[in-house]
């Protein structure tokens, strides 16, 4: 019988950070090193480090970060030092945090999604598909809904969605809200709209408007153990792959 995968969770004490390492266990972890901003979660059976600095020190095979955007350039470099692979699904990450995963790559196996869950990664895949085959006369609106706590607008997944839009049609410029009077719709436009409010979790829904029908494509997410889930499941992928920056794609494709 293998030994089990030893973790190192960022972010522990927060929302999803608890349902990893509750979660960790059956599929496979040991949490041998875990992160917050206070030590307050202790409740969780495994101390409480709030130095992320110390992370360059190892003892673990894997990291999972889900921590906050301005943490995650630090965090990034301090696994990086101690050469295990990391999982990220911290959101509102700049650009520049985004171009600087190019740079880790080439020290650790790493792998960044603004959304882990796996039902949301076959959203942006029906969407990519559904642009193909509808071609440029249908419009495309994205609408998120989260929590009231959530401080990032629009969501990681939002954009990746608008994203995956504009590699689909040509052309396509994102069009963040409208109000005042903006004129008539412009076909190259990729309609952006953050809803916030009460608890809710995630919800994404893609509307794609034509001329006398639409489609909906819509993920909803009620349990974050769905996230927790797709990053344990990334992270057991990642461990001894060649360093690299990887996507949950490859994790669900090369399964």
């Amino acid at each position: 019988m293998s030994a089990p995968v030893r973790l190192a969770v960022i972010g522990a004490t927060g929302r999803v950070g608890s349902a990893l390492v509750r979660l960790a266990a059956e599929r496979g972890f040991v949490v041998t090193r875990a992160f917050g901003r206070s030590r307050a979660g202790a409740a969780l059976g495994v101390p409480v480090e709030t130095d992320v600095a110390s992370l360059s020190s190892g003892g673990f095979d894997v990291a999972i970060d889900f921590s906050s955007a301005d943490a995650f350039s630090s965090i990034a470099s301090h696994v990086a030092a101690s050469g295990a692979p990391l999982v990220s699904g911290t959101t509102g990450l700049t650009s520049k945090d985004v171009s600087s995963i190019d740079e880790i790559a080439r020290r650790i196996p790493i792998l960044w999604e603004p959304n882990l869950s796996v039902g949301a990664h076959v959203l942006g895949r029906l969407l990519r598909q559904a642009i193909a085959a509808l071609g440029d006369g249908f419009d495309v609106e994205i609408v998120e809904t989260h929590h009231r706590k959530k401080v990032d607008a629009p969501s990681g997944t939002a954009l990746r969605l608008a994203a995956i839009a504009q590699e689909a049609g040509t052309g396509r410029e994102l069009r963040h809200g409208r109000e005042g009077k903006p004129g008539p719709r412009s076909a190259r436009e990729v309609g952006l709209h953050a809803v916030r409010g009460g608890d809710v979790i995630g919800d994404h829904s893609v509307h794609l408007l034509g001329q006398g029908e639409r489609l909906e494509l819509v993920h909803r997410a009620t349990d974050r153990d769905v996230f927790a889930l797709g990053a344990l499941r990334a992270a057991a992928w990642l461990v001894g792959k060649p360093n690299g920056r990887y996507a949950l794609a490859d994790v669900i494709e090369g399964s």
